[in-house]
């Protein structure tokens, strides 16, 4: 009997940790959009879910590990699961980037979301879009707004910590074209949406 135990958690924890993350559901149950931790808040690393290894791999930049040589990331960076920014719209191909306000959350953690906005960067002539979203359990949203005119008028403050980080933290070529509420963040991603 501890045999067949054993072997069934052996199978179940490698079925756990053979998913693909960028094929997670784009939304939860409740209709809210999903996103994955790839990077805690406070972390200065620049990690990337590789779906070739199935793992989370330091990202690497002429052969070294990328660091954030500024502050570290001030929200969890990740991306929205079934997404795909379009190449032949100026995107890089990849999933849908996103930065979770909140306290820090593990790698890996997948929860549903409520999107505020969108940055619109450029990043050597590709959109480098970056949403902005808050956790959709309230016990862990410290903001306790749902859109981005609530996030302009009680956290203006925020707004310019994001785009002097987002301009300051890895390069010197992205350039903010400004910002998307949430209806237009909720039709960006819908139309990035990929089925699996």
């Amino acid at each position: 009997m501890k045999n067949v135990l054993f072997i069934l958690i052996i199978i179940f924890m490698a079925s756990c940790e053979s998913k693909n993350a960028e094929n997670y559901p784009l939304k939860s149950e409740d209709g809210h959009f999903h996103a994955v931790v790839e990077i805690p808040a406070g972390t200065n690393k620049k990690y990337e879910f590789s779906p070739e290894s199935i793992s989370y791999e330091i990202d690497q930049r002429d052969g070294k590990d990328r660091v954030i040589r500024y502050l570290p990331y001030f929200g969890n960076y990740g991306f929205i699961p079934s997404t795909l920014s379009n190449k032949a719209e100026g995107g890089d191909g990849d999933p849908l980037d996103i930065i979770v306000i909140s306290e820090s959350l593990s790698q890996g953690t997948l929860l549903p979301v409520i999107p505020l906005g969108t940055v619109k960067l450029m990043d050597q002539g590709e959109n480098d879009y970056k949403i902005i979203a808050v956790p959709a359990n309230s016990d862990l949203d410290l903001l306790k707004i749902k859109t981005f005119q609530s996030f302009k008028s009680k956290y203006p403050s925020i707004i310019q910590i994001i785009e002097i980080w987002l301009t300051n933290y890895d390069s010197d070529s992205l350039l903010i074209e400004g910002w998307l509420d949430e209806k237009e963040t909720e039709t960006y991603i819908l139309e990035n949406a990929v089925t699996n």
